[in-house]
């Protein structure tokens, strides 16, 4: 074996973090903090629970659940998708394929979108759960597809973006761009915003193309992927972009969160902080966990710090959701930790499993929704919701 080959095995189980790396297993993260006791000052009830089968199995793919219009849409590994009622969770409809799911749902109107890990496509309809076409692109899909004027737009872990015609899933365009050697395994979810597709690459690009042909508006690398080694080079964009009028804001594996101009691609500003799961918005405060297990809230205007939570260190941490006037994350071992908005302090924590969450929890109004490693998808609420 190159020795270069054993080195970087050997220096992907010593790097930090949770994140899996494409090709070379998992790295071992640090000892993870002990949960200190907090004064529970905020009541948080469960309002209900179903399972949705077996959830994401032993791989690091990316399904996660989806609300849309009072329905929230979720799958497991084995191939189940499912529709079930946000306040009563109630299943709509339950449809068993044999499909390995990896990436989705993507929901729009009637559409219901999947990507598996051989490389396939399949819609449904979101109403009724019935298989409505299918398709092949060019590798695993491990980001949900997005889905907007009538074209689906699907990225592959090989770098290729596909749009597909929402009506029978025809091809209508192609974007190719190499990605590194190594990165972490998962995908940037596509955002779609006023005829744009904004497409967060391995190596810290973010890339904008026209949503009708694929062609590129523009292409900017906020975060530059220097280092000896590959593992050092890790740049990936983190899981979740947001826009708030006209700013993308993004975040990348390799030590940087910044605000771009949507329509140029040009840097507003940045700090460096390191974050995989990516970053959530709401009004000016910008929220994230960082690959250590820190929670930062910043101002979005200017990237300022309001505030840091170290006591969560290397409990491999979700992106965090605003509730009302706090934050919620969950990190590995199944619990949700309640954290006051204002003063970064623990109101309250439960658990919900063991193994950890599908994606980051969804905020709705007044309620909360996860779903747990396992398949498990729960709602609750807190304080003068309950």
């Amino acid at each position: 074996m190159p020795r270069l080959l054993i080195a970087l095995i050997v220096l992907s189980l010593l790097l930090p973090g949770c994140a899996w790396i494409r090709g070379w297993g998992e790295p071992e993260p640090g000892e993870p903090a002990e949960l200190v006791d907090i004064d529970e000052t905020l009541k948080v009830r469960k309002v209900w629970s179903t399972s949705i089968g077996d959830g994401l199995g032993d791989k690091a793919i990316g399904i996660a659940p989806l609300y849309v219009n009072n329905t929230l849409y979720a799958a497991d590994y084995e191939g189940r998708v499912a529709s079930v009622d946000a306040e009563t969770g109630n299943r709509n409809w339950l449809n068993k394929t044999d499909l390995p799911f990896s990436g989705g749902p993507g929901v729009e109107g009637a559409l219901l979108v999947m990507g598996t890990i051989d490389g396939q496509v399949q819609a449904f309809n979101a109403n009724t759960g019935s298989e409505l076409w299918q398709t092949r692109v060019s590798s695993e899909v491990l980001a949900a597809p997005a889905i907007a004027d009538g074209i689906v737009v699907v990225r592959c872990i090989d770098g290729r973006v596909f749009g597909l015609d929402a009506d029978n899933g025809n091809r209508l365009w192609i974007h190719d761009r190499s990605v590194p050697l190594l990165t972490l395994r998962g995908n940037a979810a596509l955002l779609i915003r006023a005829g744009s597709v904004f497409v967060g690459y391995d190596d810290g690009t973010i890339v904008a193309l026209k949503l009708e042909d694929g062609s590129v508006v523009w292409e900017q690398n906020f975060v530059n992927p220097e280092g000896r080694t590959e593992l050092d080079r890790l740049a990936d964009v983190g899981s979740q972009m947001v826009m708030v009028a006209t700013d993308l804001i993004v975040s990348s594996y390799k030590n940087r969160v910044a605000a771009m101009a949507a329509e140029s691609g040009r840097l507003l500003w940045f700090k460096d902080i390191s974050s995989e799961t990516g970053v959530q918005v709401d009004r000016v405060n910008l929220a994230l966990s960082d690959k250590n297990g820190e929670v930062w809230l910043l101002d979005r205007r200017n990237g300022s710090t309001m505030w840091k939570q170290d006591q969560l260190v290397n409990r491999r941490l979700t992106r965090p959701a605003f509730y009302g006037s706090h934050l919620v994350v969950g990190d590995g071992e199944g619990y949700l930790h309640w954290i006051d908005l204002e003063s970064g302090r623990f109101v309250a924590r439960v658990r919900e499993g063991r193994d950890g969450f599908a994606g980051a929890p969804v905020t709705v109004g007044t309620t909360l929704y996860v779903m747990t490693h396992d398949g498990t998808l729960t709602a609750y609420r807190a304080g003068a919701a309950l």
